[in-house]
């Protein structure tokens, strides 16, 4: 498929559901994710002290979470791909449904690590085919635009999570924060029946065979072009998430400011997230995506060398060590959208489990950046900068790589990865 094509939207979604709908409801598909996260993080001292555990405790109901989110996700798009979109979805907004209204029920820190897990296991279910679904329905600027409205939309969710949280705690019981989200996710399962459309037919559909998924894993992660244009997305995020998993040590001890002021940083890289979408969204259509995924890396690398240039020069300060966030967050979400659908088309017919594989290795470098990395580099703001501008250099020489291969591939006149699985 050519980069510039335009393709026109599919009958079934213009039946069933308008794009601006289905951009809203598959936002908040993938705000399960940061609204399981973010949204309790706050009451982490009144779990403590309510189901009398350790703080070390507490804090593996958090690592529970991520573990089985990271390893669901990489089955999410493959169950997708042979039972539908649709069922799958709603199967696991039912599953989250009780798992957090479990969660607001337990009296044990061991069965709110059950119960964690149970929510990581069905909430990466609407991110991971959400993308599956744009791809099924749209193609070219159509995909584009309304990914990157996805984008904006969904990043509501980081910025308002905490403080939603807090507020709860503040007024409230940390038990009514599970019991927020249940009627959160019961209200999407409702919305859900009534308007998703499954964007995947019966005779399009898959085998769910351990054959079959062996062979469709095997070809997705020996595909080079998978890694190529799916490393530009997660070594960028790799960047973003660098900067997250230290807030705690780059705003407190770096920047001295208390708690409260995390918005210092996470405002501004919301603010990118969101502009940068926004950005995306009127582009699709009128440039090539590669010339809006190049754009994207001039901001990018722009904020890089800004970032590393002043905290070489001079000591941490506001706002000036959190300015250039914004525009790095701003480049990403210029890269993610073009280079996303790049990746899920590498496979047509298995697009489900190809945006699995790629959300599979984007948390997996994201864990890899939180336990290792981050606490790696947070002693010293010039070494949290340098350790980004090194991700985004990372994620460009993959980006330029991939499109030098493809070249390499077309000009053999070899079969790409674009081909099916048989």
């Amino acid at each position: 498929m050519s980069e510039t094509n335009e393709v026109k939207t599919a009958p079934l979604a213009a039946v069933v559901i308008n794009s601006s709908a289905l951009a809203i409801m598959l936002a908040l598909l993938s705000m399960l994710g940061p609204f399981s996260i973010d949204t309790y993080l706050p009451a982490f001292p009144n779990i403590q002290a309510s189901l009398d555990a350790s703080a070390l405790e507490v804090q593996q109901t958090l690592t529970a979470y991520l573990f089985s989110f990271a390893v669901m996700i990489l089955w999410h798009g493959a169950l997708s791909d042979a039972f539908g979109r649709r069922n799958i979805i709603l199967v696991s907004l039912a599953v989250f449904a009780v798992a957090t209204l479990a969660c607001a029920a337990v009296h044990s820190i061991e069965y709110l690590w059950v119960f964690r897990m149970l929510q990581g296991i069905s909430a990466g279910a609407g991110v991971v085919i959400g993308r599956a679904i744009i791809r099924d329905l749209y193609a070219g600027s159509a995909a584009e635009r309304l990914l990157s409205l996805v984008t904006m939309i969904f990043s509501i969710a980081p910025a308002i999570a905490p403080i939603l949280g807090g507020w709860i705690v503040k007024h409230s019981n940390w038990r009514n924060i599970f019991l927020a989200l249940f009627a959160y996710a019961v209200l999407l399962l409702i919305y859900c029946y009534k308007r998703l459309p499954e964007s995947l037919p019966p005779e399009k559909r898959q085998p769910f065979n351990p054959h079959f998924l062996y062979h469709s894993y095997k070809r997705v992660f020996r595909s080079p072009l998978f890694h190529l244009k799916g490393g530009t997305v997660a070594f960028n995020f790799a960047g973003m998430f660098l900067y997250v998993a230290a807030a705690p040590v780059f705003l407190v001890q770096h920047l001295g400011l208390g708690p409260d002021q995390f918005g210092w940083q996470f405002i501004p890289t919301v603010a990118g997230i969101f502009c940068g979408a926004l950005a995306a969204n009127r582009l699709a259509g009128n440039i090539p995506i590669s010339r809006q995924v190049l754009i994207g890396f001039v901001f990018l690398i722009g904020a890089g060398i800004f970032n590393v240039t002043y905290h070489a020069l001079y000591p941490p300060a506001l706002p000036w060590s959190v300015a250039p966030l914004f525009f790095y967050t701003f480049g990403m979400s210029m890269v993610a959208p073009g280079a996303t659908l790049l990746v899920l088309d590498l496979f047509p017919n298995i697009r489900g489990t190809v945006a699995s594989c790629q959300s599979f290795t984007l948390t997996l470098l994201g864990a890899l950046v939180a336990g290792v990395i981050a606490p790696a580099l947070s002693h010293s703001p010039l070494a949290l900068a340098a350790g980004q501008m090194i991700f985004t250099l990372i994620a460009l020489s993959l980006w330029l790589g991939g499109r030098s291969y493809r070249r390499f591939l077309d000009a053999r006149q070899e079969p790409n990865a674009w081909e099916t699985v048989e």
